[in-house]
């Protein structure tokens, strides 16, 4: 097809960013279909919080693989309190739509929440546009927030949900990657016909299951070591430490190591609480751009996804077990929920009960001393999602959505 999406995305990772890069790999896919893809994004990296351009402006611009990224400048919050970030948002919010005005004429926007604000931008720009609005939900905000204890105040809950409603009923089409996400909107009020269902997945092409990566295997000391990796966001949701205190559990195995490859809010604390427990069975890496993250997953022997034991989780599909299933590597699941059917039904790893670190603790060493078992569930994986969750599949299901958007748009 032919046509110009406009994404509007404040975290949005581009291909040597760290994070997750699943808009980027869609875009380069629409674009090589001839659809012209803009992303307008934050100046500032998701993990790291540091600026992606040299200089300081409203916008910059630069084009990676044919997809066109638009940068807007946003006030920087790194690891400083949750009001900072609302003020982070809420910046982005405004100069995102003043980008989007010159980025040329799309024939559909699309937002993408969490965080909601940049959902009121992409409606802003389509409306300024008037071209149809696509809103994508990849979490459930705010209840995601309030179940995590983020948001409290019954004023801000209550204006929270005002806003999602808002957007909800001004979207033209939803646009989830989780079934649970379908089940909830509908639960909603929300007429089914106008939810589509693109799940996470991943591009197996990316990964080499056979590979061991032995270099990065020396870099990071576990040449001889079972290597247990977590790969991802350090935050508060991610209940890094259960995993802290399931090395600590296991500190006397000293043929296991536990790698946390990531940054985030939390990284300086659990640093300093790693030292503090006296534990060298821990390493923190520090952010990997996700086109090196292939050879550090081919690295691992193991690898953990781990959320807090909260009812809004259990409706998640976790970009990362989508990337270790495609690496080939056993996922040791601390989520229940959509992503445990997943794992469970690919044969591709453990389950371990959320906010246990003693249950996780027994997975780890368990896939440490059943390295056959544990390459089993790594091949299972691997052959799941690449039948299952392949991103060829899910770019095709976009660009279907989008061409069907601009084809009713134009029989009004």
């Amino acid at each position: 097809m032919s046509g110009h999406l406009i994404l509007v995305h404040q975290a949005f990772a581009a291909k040597d960013d760290p994070g997750g890069t699943r808009h980027f790999e869609l875009g380069k896919r629409l674009v090589a279909g001839g659809t012209q893809f803009t992303v307008i994004a934050s100046d500032l990296g998701y993990l790291t919080g540091k600026r992606v351009t040299s200089q300081r402006r409203l916008m910059t611009e630069s084009y990676d693989d044919g997809v066109r990224i638009l940068r807007a400048y946003t006030y920087s919050s790194l690891h400083t309190n949750y009001p900072a970030r609302v003020v982070s948002f809420l910046s982005f919010m405004m100069t995102s739509v003043l980008v989007g005005i010159r980025a040329g004429k799309p024939d559909v926007v699309m937002g993408t929440t969490p965080p909601i604000f940049q959902g009121v931008s992409a409606w802003v720009l389509a409306a300024a546009k008037r071209c149809p609005f696509l809103l994508e939900i990849r979490d459930l905000w705010p209840e995601f927030a309030i179940d995590i204890g983020l948001l409290r105040n019954p004023v801000l809950i209550r204006i929270a949900r005002w806003l999602e409603s808002f957007l909800y009923a001004r979207a033209d089409y939803l646009l989830v990657n989780s079934p649970a996400y379908r089940d909830y909107l509908i639960s909603r009020g929300i007429e089914a016909g106008k939810i589509s269902l693109i799940p996470n997945g991943v591009d197996p092409a990316m990964f080499d299951p056979g590979s061991h990566a032995q270099d990065v295997r020396r870099r990071f000391g576990v040449q001889s070591k079972f290597a247990v990796t977590y790969a991802g966001a350090i935050g508060m949701a991610n209940d890094l430490d259960v995993l802290v205190k399931a090395a600590s559990l296991i500190v006397s195995r000293t043929d296991i190591q536990i790698l946390v490859v990531g940054d985030g809010k939390e990284r300086k604390r659990l640093e300093e609480e790693v030292t503090r427990l006296g534990l060298t069975n821990v390493t923190f890496t520090g952010a990997v751009p996700k086109s090196q993250m292939p050879e550090v997953l081919a690295a691992s022997d193991a690898c953990v996804a781990i959320l807090r034991n909260i009812r809004m989780f259990t409706t998640t599909y976790p970009n990362k077990v989508f990337d270790y299933m495609a690496a080939g590597r056993p996922t040791i699941l601390a989520i229940d929920g959509v992503i445990r059917e997943v794992v469970e039904s690919a044969g591709g790893g453990l389950f371990v009960q959320p906010g246990s670190s003693e249950l996780l603790a027994n997975a780890i060493t368990y896939l440490a001393d059943h390295p056959q078992e544990a390459a089993a569930m790594g091949q299972n994986a691997r052959t799941y999602v690449v039948e299952h969750f392949n991103r060829d599949d899910h770019a095709s299901q976009l660009m279907g959505l989008v061409t069907r958007i601009v084809s009713e748009r134009t029989s009004w």
